[in-house]
């Protein structure tokens, strides 16, 4: 997904319905979690582990 906000929006989504973490989705559905931390970070997004989704810095 090359838009970092469209990745952002369907990885808090699938976090918060089908996910406990962001290691369980990238390991079900085979993506990179350091591609995704990066390209998020990006865009001033950190994951809280806490809340379980990604959240503006």
């Amino acid at each position: 997904m090359n838009d970092p906000y469209m990745l952002l929006s369907y990885i808090n989504t699938k976090l918060r319905d089908f996910y406990d973490n962001l290691d369980d989705l990238c390991n079900d559905l085979d993506l990179d979690k350091e591609d995704i931390v990066n390209k998020l970070n990006g865009i001033n997004y950190i994951y809280d582990n806490n809340l379980n989704k990604f959240i503006q810095k």
